[in-house]
């Protein structure tokens, strides 16, 4: 017999496809007990409604984003090559989560208010590690101090517009090529540089 963390993990694995597969709005308590191959009653042992169970999701995610981040960035290198790998192994990790595809997508056709707010959630995560290190880099001279909550927004912002928004309207960019757009937008202007 499955022990409860195991039925938990169960729920929470099923409720993940569910949502990946069939996006928010149309996953049901009903769908995810099928997938789980349990009673529906049996989900609302460990979660009272569809949200907290999304929500549970959305913080499993945003914890693998971070253990992705702490695994790339190494304090011996300079920020724009942690930046750089840091945004390889973010694509790399957002290319193989159908659950982010399937929001972005839900929010984009249906305009789902809580997929919209559980996007917020991942981007505010990424926001606040990225402020912290732009404000160390600045710290350390690396770059210019310019305010880190602006930067990392534009950050953000850009890396969002050359991953997804430039893919609903042309053949998507290459790692190589955003990174390199990256460096001309962004290092260009922020990158201090030293004299001769």
């Amino acid at each position: 017999m499955a022990s409860a963390v195991n039925r938990r993990e169960l729920i929470v694995e099923a409720a993940e496809r569910s949502f990946s597969l069939f996006g928010y709005k149309a996953t049901t308590m009903d769908q995810v007990a099928k997938i789980a191959n349990v009673a529906k009653g049996t989900i609302y042992t460990f979660f009272t409604n569809k949200e907290e169970l999304f929500d549970e999701i959305l913080h499993s995610i945003i914890a693998d984003m971070k253990l992705v981040i702490e695994r790339t960035v190494r304090e011996d290198k300079p920020f724009f090559e942690n930046l750089y790998e840091t945004m390889d192994a973010l694509l790399e990790y957002r290319s193989q989560h159908e659950l982010l595809h399937k929001l972005i997508q839900e929010v984009r056709n249906f305009g789902t208010q809580q997929a919209h707010e559980g996007l917020i959630k991942v981007e505010e995560a990424i926001l606040g590690y990225l402020e912290r290190q732009i404000a160390i880099a600045g710290e350390h001279g690396e770059i210019h101090s310019f305010d880190p909550k602006v930067i990392s927004f534009v950050m953000v912002k850009l890396y969002v517009a050359l991953t997804v928004d430039w893919n609903n309207l042309h053949e998507p960019l290459t790692k190589e090529q955003i990174k390199e757009f990256v460096r001309v937008f962004l290092a260009g202007g922020l990158h201090v540089r030293q004299q001769d």
